[in-house]
């Protein structure tokens, strides 16, 4: 991938997501668990609603993709069927010095804890251990006994999920192929050398989509998929001079895999270009699998065609968590403005992402504007999230809805009360028109969808 061109914002994105709400360290006051992530009150938000242009974009605008959500814990057979148990393995090395432990193919991008900072194996007191492969997935147990026949797995894809549940959904629901599978859930992966905030996590979010489409059609299928994919991507506002497409070369496809692209980000800085999310062709290999395993036959019959046939699957699977930390690097901005000396931080989050769509500020504490700035607040709260927030000069306001990403601020002032009449200032433009309070929610609602 080429090397990035953009700054390192991380430290100060980790420093502000805390700040304002956004992402919290996991139990925090007992020290945190290692690289695992509470969503805070704007966090949440923020994250429930790229879930929702995902879930929109793939399942309630189209006619032949269906929804699921399958549970967390399978039987473990599933996983022995989908190479997990078997495969699903980092190799491992200890540093017997400093008792940390590395991906031994990984450790140019590792870091030694003692100082200098240096790669693992590069100081003279470094002892690293022969590699040894160690399974991903965490490993807990059913019932009362924890004795090897009870042992289940928590899952490490949402995608068997899906497969196993192919004729289930196709019968039901009447599909006929071609035709998809989402759904949204938590996967778990006990990785080695987790960290760079939210992107590379133990507990994490995907977004999947499974297609299944007749042998054949699969390769046609595979690139309409990219094109849509690509598409929703630059629709959350990404730039796109922040994007590229990494294709899987034949030594990195997986082996059941005929195709593989990578949508990557420019997370700037040492992270520069990472995956958010994969294009698969898997061919017919998962269904396949299942069906020797469970001994129960996932072929689907086309009565047109009067045939028979295992289809082919084209997986799209987007991180949640990792999207969310592209739209919050790539809205990041610190920018001069003028006539002021500070400054100041903006998230330029697309308004369908933002957390809070409006601030509502009275512009003093008298005159009846307060009265008049909650009550368009409840009219407006009932369509979208609002903030009201009366402290401080309308400059601190202004900034603290900047840095959240809100974008609009609605202001309340003397002649608001006079003529019924408030401002809206633009996050982006900070340009201010002057609109009719009554007229407020239709034209927020009016930027918000068009």
């Amino acid at each position: 991938m080429p090397a990035s061109t953009h700054p390192e914002v991380m430290d100060k994105l980790v420093s502000l997501a805390k700040r304002r709400g956004f992402i919290f360290q996991s139990s925090e006051i007992y020290g945190g668990a290692g690289s695992v992530w509470d969503y805070g009150p704007l966090g949440v938000e923020l994250k429930k609603n790229l879930k929702d242009l995902w879930w929109r974009a793939m399942v309630r605008q189209r006619d032949d993709i269906e929804g699921l959500d399958a549970a967390i814990l399978m039987h473990p057979r599933t996983w022995e069927a989908s190479g997990h148990v078997a495969g699903f393995t980092d190799p491992l090395v200890d540093c017997k010095a400093c008792k940390g432990r590395f991906r031994a193919d990984k450790l140019e991008d590792a870091r030694c804890p003692q100082k200098p900072s240096k790669q693992p194996g590069q100081h003279e007191t470094c002892q690293l251990t022969e590699p040894r492969l160690f399974n991903l997935m965490f490993k807990t147990f059913m019932g009362p006994v924890e004795e090897s026949a009870a042992t289940v797995y928590l899952r490490p894809e949402t995608a068997q999920g899906i497969f196993v549940n192919f004729l289930n959904v196709q019968q039901s629901s009447r599909q006929k192929v071609p035709f998809g599978i989402a759904q949204i859930g938590k996967a778990f992966r006990n990785e080695i050398t987790p960290g760079n905030f939210i992107f590379r996590t133990r507990e994490f979010e995907q977004m999947e989509m499974q297609f299944f489409v007749e042998p054949g059609t699969d390769m046609e299928w595979f690139e309409q998929w990219r094109a849509a994919r690509w598409a929703w991507h630059l629709s959350l506002g990404l730039r796109e001079d922040r994007l590229r497409w990494h294709q899987h070369e034949a030594g990195e496809l997986a082996h059941y895999a005929r195709a593989a692209y990578d949508v990557t980000f420019d997370f700037g800085g040492s992270l520069g270009f990472q995956e958010i999310e994969g294009i698969h062709n898997r061919s017919d290999f998962d269904l396949t699998q299942h069906q020797q395993f469970s001994g129960k036959k996932l072929e689907y019959f086309d009565a047109v065609g009067n045939k028979r046939y295992v289809p082919y699957v084209i997986e799209t699977s987007v991180g949640a968590d990792r999207t969310t930390l592209a739209v919050l690097v790539n809205g990041y901005r610190e920018e001069a403005v003028p006539g002021e000396d500070e400054g100041r931080v903006v998230l330029g989050l697309h308004p369908s992402l933002a957390p809070v769509k409006a601030g509502v500020f009275p512009l003093t504490k008298k005159d009846g504007q307060p009265e008049m700035a909650h009550a368009l607040a409840r009219e407006l709260r009932a369509a979208f999230p609002v903030d009201v927030d009366e402290s401080g000069s309308i400059g601190k306001r202004y900034r603290r809805q900047d840095e959240v990403g809100t974008p609009w601020c609605i202001t309340v002032d003397g002649q608001s009360t006079t003529d019924q009449t408030v401002t809206i200032r633009d996050r982006d433009t900070l340009q201010q028109v002057r609109v009719a309070a009554g007229q407020v929610k239709g034209w927020l609602l009016e930027r918000l969808h068009g």
